[in-house]
């Protein structure tokens, strides 16, 4: 079977596909302004256009909103949904860099 290497994110894609599944650049390397990601939280698009700084030059690829929670394991079990009042919760935008890993974070309600 035969594929193409996504200009953007270097992600391999099947020939059968017009447009890079995980970050949407067109085989011609053109950008696709509708695309969405699965995991693509509608408030969190379109992304931080970031370069790796460990890579110049080398876009970073958006990886999603993730969501993390803060606080103590046995407190939701201990207290039921009282403890969950008890635990901090924050949303970041999580960008990766597909050639050494490197990943940052911001948080989701910065400004762009």
């Amino acid at each position: 079977m035969t594929h193409w290497i996504c200009t953007h994110c270097r992600e391999s894609n099947e020939d059968g596909f017009e447009q890079c599944w995980k970050c949407g650049t067109r085989a011609d390397g053109s950008a696709d302004p509708a695309f969405r990601p699965d995991n693509g939280d509608p408030q969190a698009w379109p992304p931080r256009l970031l370069h790796c700084l460990r890579c110049p030059g080398t876009p970073m690829v958006f990886a999603g909103r993730k969501r993390f929670h803060e606080g103590s394991q046995a407190m939701p079990f201990l207290l039921g949904g009282i403890g969950e009042l008890l635990v901090n919760r924050e949303e970041f935008d999580l960008h990766a860099c597909p050639s050494c890993g490197k990943v940052e974070l911001f948080l989701s309600s910065a400004p762009r």
